[in-house]
């Protein structure tokens, strides 16, 4: 029963669009438990005896809030799943602190790439290509990876079917498609089925993001950067925040320009809600203090 449930839940919610990678593990692993305990249906004491395997209070809310959607969509069709309740573990979320790059970080990080060996392999030429690509377009290395030969246009990358199957144009600085194209005469030139832009030197498959983050953080090491003493080293994520911060960091400070440039860089960035790229907002303390100064000047304005 529960196996027919969790299968139907995941192919309903994703043909909407969501493609539920964590959830599938997590329950994939909560049926392991509960087949110890002879549970057919959905249980809340098992429930809550599985999310507790985990030692933080974090961790089992999150896999609790898995459990409860799967739950409520169960019971719908079978009143013998029982619904957890919600408020066992308390969860805190709090997005971790973005790490900014700066501009000669970025040139210092793409410059030790294109060192990286063996020299007469595409190897150096695709890793620089790529993190200079991530931090000149602010795409998701998901998104970047996935680029094929006919998603380079001449009107900018086509971003295809990302986060609920939607799919967007990046248009491109003449700078950036030029290294691009650049990059793509080499990578013509390697036997390779595989028609994904950035490949693995040995096979001419389709790199995986688990290699991609390894090289980055051993290209970080080579270029002596390792984030805040009090911080995590920066991440791949990282060249996205850059992006965002930079382009709000040049946004005019005219209110009605303002509303506009935040639409059009949500919808630029694939952001499913406008929220996401408010976050940056307060989340950056160089925009912080543009926000301080403007509401200085708006006090001071009104007082006098």
């Amino acid at each position: 029963m529960l196996r027919e449930a969790i299968d139907t839940y995941l192919s309903i919610r994703r043909a909407l669009g969501f493609k539920l990678r964590a959830d599938q593990t997590y329950l994939e692993s909560y049926i392991r438990f509960a087949a110890k305990t002879g549970d057919t249906h959905m249980r809340a004491p098992t429930a809550i005896s599985w999310a507790k395997l985990t030692p933080s209070d974090e961790s089992r809310a999150v896999r609790m809030n898995v459990l409860i959607r799967f739950a409520r969509f169960a019971r719908a069709g079978d009143d013998r799943h029982e619904v957890p309740p919600s408020d066992v573990f308390c969860r805190r979320h709090q997005r971790r602190q973005p790490y900014i790059f700066s501009d000669d970080e970025v040139l210092s990080i793409v410059q030790h790439a294109r060192q990286l060996g063996p020299r007469d392999t595409i190897r150096p030429h695709t890793f620089s290509t790529l993190f200079g690509l991530l931090a000149a377009t602010g795409l998701r290395i998901s998104e970047a990876l996935d680029l094929c030969f006919s998603d380079f246009t001449a009107d900018g990358l086509r971003i295809r079917e990302t986060k609920f199957r939607k799919s967007r144009l990046v248009c491109l600085h003449e700078s950036v498609a030029t290294v691009l194209d650049r990059y793509l005469a080499i990578r013509s030139m390697i036997a390779s089925a595989d028609s994904h832009i950035f490949v693995a030197h040995r096979t001419g498959q389709r790199l995986d993001y688990s290699v991609v983050a390894d090289t980055f953080h051993s290209v970080l090491h080579m270029a002596g950067i390792q984030g805040p003493p009090s911080g995590r080293c920066p991440r791949l994520h990282d060249f996205r925040h850059r992006f965002a911060v930079k382009a709000l960091l040049n946004c005019p400070n005219v209110r009605d320009r303002v509303d506009k440039h935040m639409l059009a860089l949500s919808t630029y960035m694939g952001h499913t809600h406008v929220a996401d790229t408010y976050w940056y907002l307060n989340s950056t303390p160089e925009l912080m203090g543009d926000i301080v100064s403007a509401c200085e000047l708006y006090l001071e304005g009104s007082s006098s």
